[in-house]
């Protein structure tokens, strides 16, 4: 039986998973991101790591296909990274690195956000189809673009970066991006919070959402929305309306099978996604016939599928 491994890295951990070819997690683990030194040590922890692991189930070299790396920046198709802000990377190849490190093992790698979009549509909540878009809807909005079962990353690693499409005029405060009108600023957890913020300020009406205060949280506006609280389900329209917004410029752009909702605030469920329908097919009243929305179904562990799906490819 074969084996590939998974590897996602992210600012504070490294998850690892061990799969079989067919998809099935056999182990997962993690390991610390030691960021000091430019993050000189997170490829050589990794490594140790799978080494470790791979002897402790007396795994042979010959039976492990290969690792995939989600890392959290553009990556270029031979696997050159720019730079990666949240580890200290510069101007390094870290498929290259690890792949030394593994002695001469096949690496893969890809954008983060990439590689858990591969994830959902591999064994998750886009399995069964070919062309799927997974949007991530956590403390920022992230994508993922996968046509043919393969990563469509672009020339210059932006393909996916769709949380930074422009879908509001009217916004005059700054994306982290640097551009304003973000979905990115509407849709992501701290956008929700946000735009309810903005809500109570703007108006005396009283509200449930209230008694948060500045503490508010996604979470805390959509369970209020859910209540039936009048200001909150303003909040919930705004982020329905400006994310089906965006989906309808993706789906005549590139035309999924799927578009896959993941990241904390889909935890919303079908409230949110009835939501965004709504507004999805107000913008593109050009057809009925296009990609259906539903929920991504791995959580944290889409980037590990996604990374191990690498090597396959």
């Amino acid at each position: 039986m074969k084996h590939c491994i998974g590897i996602d890295i992210g600012g504070t951990t490294v998850k690892l998973g061990l799969f079989t070819e067919e998809g099935e997690l056999l182990d997962k683990w993690e390991v610390p991101t030691r960021k000091e030194e430019g993050g000189r040590y997170i490829l050589s922890d990794v490594a140790a790591s799978i080494k470790k692991v791979l002897a402790d189930k007396g795994i042979g070299r010959e039976s492990v296909a290969g690792a995939g790396m989600g890392v959290p920046g553009p990556v270029m198709p031979d696997g050159h990274v720019e730079v990666c802000v949240n580890l200290g990377w510069r101007d390094m190849n870290p498929q290259q690195e690890l792949s030394r490190l593994l002695d001469g093992l096949l690496v893969k790698s890809g954008n983060d956000a990439n590689v858990a979009a591969l994830g959902e549509m591999w064994q998750g909540g886009g399995k069964g189809y070919t062309d799927i878009v997974m949007v991530t809807l956590g403390t920022g909005v992230g994508g993922g673009v996968i046509i043919d079962e393969k990563i469509i990353a672009g020339k210059h690693g932006l393909g996916g970066e769709i949380g930074h499409i422009h879908v509001r005029d009217e916004e005059w405060e700054h994306c982290n991006c640097g551009g304003v009108g973000c979905v990115e600023q509407i849709a992501s957890a701290t956008g929700i919070a946000r735009e309810a913020k903005r809500k109570m300020a703007a108006s005396d009406v009283p509200s449930s959402m209230r008694k948060y205060g500045d503490g508010i949280t996604a979470k805390d506006v959509m369970d209020e929305a859910k209540a039936g609280d009048a200001l909150a389900l303003e909040v919930a329209e705004t982020v329905g309306r400006y994310l089906g917004m965006m989906l309808a410029q993706v789906a005549l752009t590139v035309d999924p099978e799927m578009f896959v909702i993941g990241g904390g605030v889909s935890r919303a469920g079908q409230f949110l996604i009835e939501r965004i329908e709504k507004y999805y097919d107000h913008y593109s009243p050009i057809s009925q016939n296009k990609g259906k929305i539903g929920l991504a179904k791995l959580g944290n562990d889409a980037g590990i599928y996604g990374a191990a799906r690498l090597v396959l490819s």
